[in-house]
């Protein structure tokens, strides 16, 4: 029994095959990132296929705009803001977001101590919060924008941003310490 290894193709040489318009550079770089970006669509669209409908819609700009990447920063990077953006103009145009809230109702939001969370609990306690909410917690926490350019993407003021941050991290406060209880309630039955 013979094993071949396949040397992958560098980001590099992918890279400027799809500046080439090459289908196979494309076809592997799509390959190549789609699981990770397909991860970020789902952060902000629930819904599995229409978060594929985004990761699709997403390719087809980079491979459209491929030759404005610079080659400042990681091509990854740049790959996820295309992404990041196209989930944006998704929620944008499908769904009604409760965005506006005013900021004296913001409470202050203690730290909330993850440690104990699997990465895929916490993704879906974050999905559990209402939109604006969610959103908002994604490009904060998980996409490091400040709140000046996540009221800009988002058409909103910074302070409702740091409201929907605010609320978004109180409310999984809430899930995890009702979790808590409830795994300690169990415990202690059994």
């Amino acid at each position: 029994m013979s094993l071949k290894l396949h040397k992958s193709k560098s980001l590099d040489k992918l890279v400027i095959g799809c500046i080439k318009q090459e289908r196979k550079a494309q076809h592997a770089l799509y390959e190549r990132l789609a699981p990770l970006m397909h991860s970020v669509c789902l952060r902000y669209v629930k819904d599995t296929a229409e978060a594929e409908d985004v990761l699709l819609k997403g390719f087809m700009k980079v491979f459209q705009n491929i030759k404005k990447f610079r080659q400042e920063g990681s091509f990854e990077g740049w790959v996820r803001r295309i992404i990041v953006n196209e989930a944006l103009m998704y929620i944008r145009r499908n769904k009604t977001m409760y965005l506006e809230v005013d900021i004296d109702e913001a409470q202050e939001a203690k730290s909330i101590n993850v440690d104990h969370l699997q990465e895929q609990d916490l993704m879906r306690l974050v999905q559990s919060l209402p939109l604006g909410y969610s959103t908002v917690f994604n490009l904060y926490v998980i996409e490091g924008y400040a709140h000046h350019e996540i009221a800009e993407m988002l058409n909103i003021s910074e302070g409702t941003s740091k409201s929907q941050l605010s609320r978004a991290k109180h409310l999984l406060r809430q899930q995890i310490l009702e979790q808590e209880k409830s795994m300690n309630d169990k415990n202690q039955l059994g």
